[in-house]
């Protein structure tokens, strides 16, 4: 029988990116019931602007490597404990969780008792290192949403149900930013040459990748006097990556907000970038750009004795082959970095081959009968209808 006021979710998300992902599907969620689902968890600005009600800030689950984490081990181990008892306590119809699989499993698995739905969006990377992963998630896991076609059978092998529904990027507005608007309020002068350079979104990632992106600009400068930064960040790094990029030796302007940051893509020739979702909002915005990043000693010497793919950038992964240049711990050097950047500034064939790549991979992404979040919506309910808290739903248009 399905619940009276509709469907009650804790929804859990560990870093920008998922509070992204997570505003959507809110919104997806709503716009389903007809505005009866309620969420509580954790999350940032645009979940809580959907209506979450929060637990704590989710700049608390904001880590990434063994090093980082070890750090803030107590902090988040206490986060663990006060998600799980208000998960038990409040009893909703399905613990959803966002990547962050470091958090997001251990508490899906301390929740199995209390007879909800545990369901996680982004699945983890079984194809790419420790597939033996699948089976166990399998365990304690109800539901996963994919964002990538090739990775159901990893999950179907193992009895895990899974719903292939797009990756988020494709409903972002970024091909069609405005980057000359852009460029006139920075007061950027139109024959200027622009580089976009993303650092990461995580605190350890601003902190080893800005030096060496700092004298990768200075090289560049090098060749084009009229240099100019880019760099779009979000606000839980915001304050430590004004505090870098001041000491910088070209003028770099700092950006926040989507629409920002997808007007910075339009308004650079090419873009130096940390690992990770980034390259496929590059992609989306058809622009070329290097793909860089440093981890702890310890982090890298783990990953490369497990990692059983040759790349690390999303974009090479779907395109099987190395469309964007990768420079990955000590090959993370200015040298090999400005190298790399220099002909894509210059506009010459390794330019037009990657925006060739880019349009292959995103073409590819695209070919879902719905938007990612609608999707994702759809197949949460789908879950609850079968548990009979909501009706089932009319099938999607194909």
């Amino acid at each position: 029988m399905a619940r009276a006021g509709g469907p009650f979710l804790v929804i859990v998300a560990g870093e920008p990116s998922g509070d992204v992902i997570g505003a959507r599907l809110m919104a997806a969620l709503k716009d389903l019931t007809g505005g009866a689902a309620r969420f509580t968890g954790v999350g940032g600005e645009r979940m809580m602007a959907e209506g979450l009600i929060p637990l704590f800030p989710m700049a608390d689950l904001s880590v990434m490597g063994i090093s980082a984490v070890l750090e803030r081990l107590p902090l988040l181990l206490r986060r663990l404990h006060q998600a799980v008892d208000a998960t038990v306590r409040l009893r909703p119809d399905a613990l959803v969780t966002i990547d962050s699989p470091g958090f997001s499993f251990r508490l899906a698995r301390r929740v199995g008792g209390a007879g909800l739905a545990r369901i996680h969006y982004v699945a983890p990377t079984v194809w790419a290192w420790r597939p033996g992963r699948a089976a166990r998630i399998a365990r304690f896991l109800d539901h996963l949403l994919l964002l990538f076609p090739f990775e159901k059978p990893y999950f179907d092998t193992v009895g895990l149900g899974a719903t292939y529904v797009g990756h988020p990027v494709i409903e972002e507005p970024i091909a069609g930013a405005d980057g000359v608007t852009l460029r006139r309020r920075l007061g950027i002068p139109d024959a200027a040459m622009v580089l976009a350079v993303l650092p990461g979104s995580r605190a350890d990632e601003v902190r080893r990748h800005m030096p060496v992106f700092a004298a990768t600009a200075a090289r560049l400068a090098a060749l084009w006097p009229d240099l100019q930064v880019v760099l779009p960040t979000v606000g839980a790094v915001a304050g430590a990556v004004r505090h870098h990029a001041a000491a910088w030796p070209v003028p770099v302007h700092v950006v926040e907000g989507a629409a920002d940051r997808h007007a910075a893509f339009a308004a650079s020739r090419a873009a130096l970038a940390a690992s990770g979702s980034v390259t496929l909002e590059l992609a989306a915005a058809g622009l070329p750009g290097v793909v860089a990043y440093r981890t702890s000693f310890v982090t890298a010497t783990i990953a490369r004795r497990l990692v059983r793919i040759p790349w690390a950038g999303l974009v090479n992964i779907l395109a099987e082959a190395e469309a964007m240049p990768e420079f990955l711990q000590e090959r993370c050097t200015p040298a090999n970095l400005s190298d790399a950047v220099a002909p894509l500034l210059r506009g010459g064939p390794e330019h037009g081959a990657q925006t060739t790549a880019m349009a292959a991979v995103m073409a590819r992404l695209r070919a879902v009968p719905e938007t990612p979040s609608r999707a994702a919506a759809r197949a949460v309910l789908d879950v609850l209808a079968r548990r009979g808290v909501v009706s089932p739903l009319t099938p999607p248009p194909q």
